[in-house]
């Protein structure tokens, strides 16, 4: 099960209450107040981390409480404070007001934490109360209430390279050779209803996230076919890998296929049209995969590699490229750039 979105009704731990008490011992007389305070109640905290993928593991604890604090005792013993809930989130994680609807935080990297409530003041005991003009005091505090809070979490999928185009591309075969991923795969559209992450490595000082965006379509960036659903977690994607199948299913023109995603995705964030990419024919294996790739880099001007995930046929070619466009994009000199991928 993958889950992007989730409320959670969050509460603070009550206060503990002050005590009244006074010293009892038989060698010290008048021994007078010594209650304690009460101990402040617990927080929740949002927490991101990079081990989790989703909400999934939210449903049915949407309600998170923090633990109240200890009541205080005699011998001036304040109460213990309440437990903190930490709640784990993955990273990319919005959190927002959901009655205000205002953005509380984004929690991006590992290790973020949001405190989304207080827990209430502990309760002042009697002793707090002892002056020279009232020697006896018998007032104390009850302890103070917990705030509460609701939430909604909405998850933005981090990865380094995004793997775009239309439904039966080839996307999730792709991300299972190159990542330990295990997304479905069938030969129908849509196979892939959400965001798959793996994990790229090579060798043992390079490693990219890769995600698998579900398929889009014309009119995703209105809503069509879950569009936004499915766009949303392009949006912090470094790099696109953009497949192009050369006989698409449901035989339209596989140049017109490419351009339709391209607009698609200026349509929804501007951004999101100059983000730097890998044009890849998949199903290379086809007779009129060449063709297909040779319009391709004839309209944009950039090389198009061709792939087959099945045979692994130019695996290789495409790692390496890869591997280039990520140390471009990474290089602390954003001029720098290898040659094949520049723009004519």
């Amino acid at each position: 099960m993958f889950v992007d979105e989730i409320t959670l009704i969050c509460r603070g731990g009550d206060g503990g209450n002050g005590c009244m008490s006074f010293r009892k011992e038989a060698h010290v007389p008048r021994g007078g107040p010594d209650g304690g305070d009460g101990g402040n109640g617990g927080k929740v905290i949002l927490e991101a981390t990079e081990n989790l993928t989703n909400l999934a593991h939210l449903i049915g604890c949407n309600h998170q409480e923090a633990g109240r604090g200890e009541h205080g005792m005699g011998k001036r013993m304040t109460g213990a404070r309440g437990k903190d809930v930490i709640v784990m989130v993955p990273r990319g994680t919005l959190v927002y007001d959901a009655d205000r609807g205002n953005l509380l935080r984004d929690l991006s990297e590992h290790g973020e934490r949001l405190q989304v409530v207080r827990g209430g003041k502990g309760g002042r005991g009697n002793f707090r109360f002892l002056s020279s003009v009232n020697r006896a005091p018998r007032e104390h505090e009850r302890g103070g209430p917990g705030t509460e809070r609701k939430v909604r979490l909405e998850l933005k999928v981090i990865a380094d390279v995004g793997l775009i185009g239309k439904p039966n591309a080839g996307k999730s075969t792709l991300l299972s050779r190159l990542t330990r991923a295990t997304p479905e795969i069938a030969s129908y559209p849509f196979t892939t209803k959400y965001p798959n992450l793996g994990m790229f490595r090579l060798g043992f000082d390079q490693a990219f996230v890769i995600a698998d965006i579900p398929g889009l379509i014309e009119g995703a960036h209105a809503g069509v076919g879950l569009g936004h659903d499915f766009l949303k977690h392009v949006e912090r994607t470094k790099v696109f890998l953009h497949l192009v199948e050369p006989e698409p299913q449901d035989e339209t023109d596989p140049v017109h296929n490419y351009h339709s995603i391209r607009e698609e995705l200026r349509l929804y964030n501007e951004t999101l049209a100059t983000r730097p990419e890998l044009i890849v024919v998949t199903k290379c294996e086809l007779p009129n995969a060449d063709e297909v790739a040779d319009k391709l880099a004839a309209e944009t001007g950039l090389p198009v590699l061709k792939l087959s995930a099945v045979t692994g046929k130019g695996l290789p070619e495409l790692t390496r490229e890869i591997v280039n466009l990520m140390n471009r994009v990474n290089s602390p000199d954003p001029d720098w750039q290898p040659p094949e991928l520049r723009r004519e």
